[in-house]
């Protein structure tokens, strides 16, 4: 059974935003409100939310500002709510951050129905909610976590991001030019020692012996992938390492 979804609410009317958060957890999702651009950036660091509903019209920020930030840190899927009804305005914000826009005013039960599509949409494309990797790995992406012989170990959003890719795949490897664009997207020049440090400080939390890795592993002819262990491995002499 799936956890509560988690929406996060971007928007400054304060008696909008908790009308609209009441609403939502009666409906049974699980809602953070952010009521500058600042506060929902924070709150997209804290924890990844399912979904994000993001007012235009903030105080410190743009609202296209809050987005290009919310999607320099994750694909996370964006309703736009803007008293804008601009036809342009909405062809332009889809085609660059969201996944759909609500003009204000709006009737709950549409913005309902909206979320509900966007979130199918999500759980269509997205891995299973715990990828289980071995008997002392598993991966919990979407709250950013990793049980590591049965211990919660927190990632970061880098990290979030660099398994998600890999289990997109899980036992192919993905090359790293590939990676860099996915997970490092928004940084200049980007280089594969990124990924070779991220790789390294990864296998020191998910991995019982990172220096003979099980699960993450590099490719000698370039990228890495990810590995379920096999059962006879369960209990044995730790696999040889194609990378130190």
């Amino acid at each position: 059974m799936r956890p509560p979804a988690h929406v996060l609410l971007v928007d400054d009317d304060v008696r909008l935003a908790g009308l609209l958060a009441d609403r939502l957890r009666r409906d049974g999702f699980d809602v953070t409100v952010a009521f500058s651009g600042r506060e929902a950036v924070a709150a997209v660091d804290a924890r990844w939310p399912d979904v994000v509903l993001l007012d235009l019209m903030l105080p410190d920020m743009a609202g296209e500002d809050v987005a290009a930030e919310v999607k320099k840190r994750a694909d996370l899927p964006i309703i736009v709510l803007s008293a804008v009804n601009e036809p342009e305005a909405k062809v332009d914000l889809i085609a660059r951050y969201s996944e759909d826009y609500v003009t204000k005013p709006f009737h709950y039960p549409e913005l309902a129905a909206r979320i509900g599509r966007v979130l199918r949409r999500l759980y269509d494309r997205l891995p299973a909610q715990e990828v289980v990797l071995g008997p002392d790995l598993t991966l919990v992406l979407r709250r950013r976590t990793a049980i590591v012989a049965g211990r919660p170990v927190r990632l970061s959003p880098t990290e979030t991001r660099l398994l998600h890719t890999l289990a997109a795949t899980l036992g192919q490897t993905v090359p790293t030019n590939h990676l860099l664009a996915q997970v490092w997207s928004r940084s200049d020049r980007a280089d594969p020692a990124y990924a070779w440090v991220a790789i390294r400080r990864l296998r020191q939390k998910i991995e019982v012996d990172p220096d003979h890795p099980r699960y993450l592993l590099t490719d000698p002819r370039g990228g890495y992938r990810l590995e379920r262990a096999e059962p006879a491995d369960a209990g044995g002499e730790p696999l040889p390492s194609d990378d130190r």
